[in-house]
C-alpha cells in the first residue's frame, strides 16, 4: 500500500516513475537454497554444488548462466512468453509449469563455448581458463540490469599466470546481452570465443555475426523446440573466424579487453517461427 501512495504521490509531483526492472540474478549452493551474492573456489570447480551449475542472470526473454568449471561456458535457457523465471523455476522448471508456458533448458553446451563463453589461444591452440589458484563468481540485480562475473586467478598462459574476468549483463527492456572479457596481465592476450551449433542445425554468418537455428539434442526440457542463437561482434577485433565441428570459433587480436552481444529465441515466441524470422531479427540490430 505505501508503494502505491508513493507511486501516486510521485505522478502528482510530476516526477519520472523509474521502469520495473525486468532482470534477474541467482546463485546459490545446492545444499542451502539460500542465494548468495559471491562464491568461491581454490579448485575452480563448484559445477555439482551450486544450483544451475554457476551463477544465472536473466532478462524477460531468455536467462544466461557460466559453468564454474574448467569450460566457463555460456549456456541458455530459452522462454516461450516474456516473463522473469529464475526465482521459482531455478533453470529446471517442471513439465507441468513447461505445458503452461514456461521457458526451459533446450540449449546444450557440452565442451563448446556456448554462446558468447570465453576462453584463450596460445598461437596454436584453445587455452581454458584453467586451473587456477581461486575461480569466484559473483551475481548483481542494479536499477536497470543484472549481471553476473567469473573471475579466474593465475591461469597458466604462454608461460605466465594471468587473471581473466569474464562479465555477462542483461538489460530491461532489451533480449540481447553484453559478454565482456579482461585480461589482466603485464602482455596482451588473444582471446577465443563464438557459437556452438548441432548436427542439422541451420547456420548463417553475416556482417559482424553468426547465428545459428534448430534443435538440440536436450534431454532436460519436457518438449524439443527449434532454438535461434546469435554472436554480433566487432569484425575489427578479430583475426580469424572459423567453422569447426561443432562451433564457430572467433580468434581476437592481440588485446586486454574484449565484447561481444549475444541473443536467443524460441519458436514458441511471438514473431520467431522459423531461421528468416530469427535472421530478419539479427540483420535489424
Amino acid at each position: 500500500m505505501k508503494n502505491l501512495i508513493t507511486l501516486a504521490l510521485i505522478a502528482l509531483m510530476g516526477l519520472p516513475v523509474l521502469a520495473q526492472n525486468k532482470t534477474d540474478k541467482s546463485l546459490y549452493w545446492k545444499d542451502k537454497h539460500e542465494q548468495v551474492d559471491c562464491i568461491s573456489s581454490e579448485t575452480g570447480d563448484l559445477y555439482q554444488k551450486v544450483g544451475h551449475h554457476g551463477p544465472a542472470v536473466e532478462n524477460e526473454w531468455m536467462g544466461l548462466r557460466l559453468y564454474f568449471d574448467h569450460k566457463v561456458a555460456i549456456d541458455v535457457y530459452n522462454k516461450t512468453k516474456p516473463q522473469l523465471e529464475l526465482a521459482e523455476a531455478k533453470w529446471y522448471p517442471t513439465t507441468e509449469q513447461q505445458e503452461e508456458g514456461w521457458g526451459a533448458d533446450q540449449y546444450k553446451v557440452g565442451q563448446t563455448v556456448g554462446l558468447g563463453g570465453v576462453r584463450l589461444w596460445d598461437g596454436e591452440q584453445v587455452v581454458f581458463l584453467d586451473p587456477v589458484t581461486m575461480r569466484t563468481a559473483c551475481v548483481k540485480k542494479e536499477a536497470n540490469t543484472s549481471y553476473m562475473e567469473m573471475l579466474s586467478e593465475n591461469v597458466p598462459y604462454k608461460g605466465d599466470s594471468i587473471d581473466v574476468l569474464v562479465r555477462v549483463t542483461v538489460y530491461s527492456g532489451m533480449r540481447e546481452a553484453k559478454v565482456e572479457a579482461f585480461a589482466f596481465s603485464s602482455e596482451p592476450v588473444q582471446f577465443v570465443t563464438g557459437v556452438n551449433y548441432h548436427s542439422g542445425t541451420e547456420t548463417k554468418e553475416g556482417e559482424g555475426f553468426i547465428a545459428t537455428w534448430g534443435l538440440h539434442p536436450e534431454d532436460v526440457a519436457a518438449f524439443q523446440l527449434n532454438i535461434g542463437a546469435a554472436i554480433m561482434y566487432d569484425p575489427a577485433d578479430f583475426v580469424k573466424k572459423e567453422k569447426l565441428e561443432k562451433e564457430y570459433q572467433l580468434i581476437s587480436k592481440p588485446t586486454n579487453y574484449i565484447s561481444t552481444w549475444v541473443t536467443s529465441a524460441c519458436e514458441k515466441e511471438e514473431g520467431f517461427d522459423n531461421m528468416t524470422d530469427f535472421i530478419e531479427y539479427v540483420e535489424k540490430l
